[in-house]
């Protein structure tokens, strides 16, 4: 067992999870608080859709050796400033539709550009499915520096992210910068979903990152006690998923997706309780 876990490709997944669990912990729960975890499944797709047209652009010469990253994080910021006026503009019901068109707008620009790019289709379709076992030293390089930031800014302005999260009304009163704390939740939650597309892809991003955090909010009394609980379960669901993949050949990312979820029903049930 000890030798398996000395392959450098297991390592960096290893590596890959725990940074990915501090993610779900710090961002991941601020979206879950502020409501925004609808949108983290659009920012995905919106991220796909770039990646597709870095791709395009590569393909036909446009701009030779765009990487599909940076595509997605164009296109991932696009919806997230978009979403982000009508946040503070709109009420729920119309932050809802945008996201909704917006979502819908990112899947047929997806579907577009990986039929215009022909064989170089699989490296958008390697985006969507993800695997952690196929993870570059570029790709957790630019995870850990992703990470950090977002831990140290989470740490950094906890009391009001946390105000503007759940009394937005407050935050106004109190003078506070509502528009760049929001944005701030909105631009780290947008990053941390495009450096987590190799690894678990656009359709399981959702999952690691919101779904641990909200399992914790059912069951957790405090703020600080949701983040270390979303941290734990995001730790136990990657862990845990890529030790089964191992042991069953069948993709890490998937089974870790499956885990995480049957923590959150399990969630529900304690907090029904």
């Amino acid at each position: 067992m000890l030798e398996i876990f000395a392959n450098p490709f297991i390592l960096r997944a290893l590596v890959a999870v725990v940074l990915m669990a501090m993610i779900s912990g710090t961002i991941g729960s601020f979206t879950v608080f502020r409501g925004y975890s609808f949108l983290i499944a659009g920012i995905a797709h919106a991220a796909m859709a770039g990646a597709a047209f870095a791709i395009f652009l590569d393909y036909y010469g446009i701009l030779p050796n765009m990487h599909p990253l940076f595509g997605a994080l164009i296109f991932g910021l696009i919806m997230t400033f978009t979403v982000g006026y009508f946040s503070q503009k709109g009420s729920h019901e119309t932050i809802d539709i945008a996201i909704g068109i917006s979502f819908a707008m990112a899947m047929s620009m997806a579907i577009l550009f990986i039929s215009m790019i022909r064989e170089y289709a699989v490296q958008a379709w390697g985006l969507i499915m993800g695997d952690l076992l196929l993870l570059t030293m570029f790709d957790l390089i630019l995870l850990v520096i992703i990470t950090s930031i977002t831990v140290f800014l989470v740490i950094l302005f906890y009391r009001e992210m946390l105000l503007i999260a759940f009394d937005i009304e407050s935050a106004y009163a109190l003078g506070l910068r509502v528009s760049f704390y929001n944005y701030l939740i909105l631009i780290l939650s947008t990053f941390s979903v495009v450096v987590m597309l190799k690894g678990v892809g656009a359709i399981l991003v959702y999952v690691l990152l919101v779904i641990p955090a909200a399992a914790a909010n059912n069951i957790a009394k405090t703020a600080s006690s949701v983040m270390i609980f979303a941290l734990i379960f995001a730790l136990i669901s990657g862990v845990l998923g890529l030790i089964l993949s191992l042991l069953l050949d069948v993709a890490p990312s998937a089974l870790a997706g499956i885990i995480a979820t049957l923590i959150y029903l399990v969630s529900l049930v304690i907090k029904r309780d």
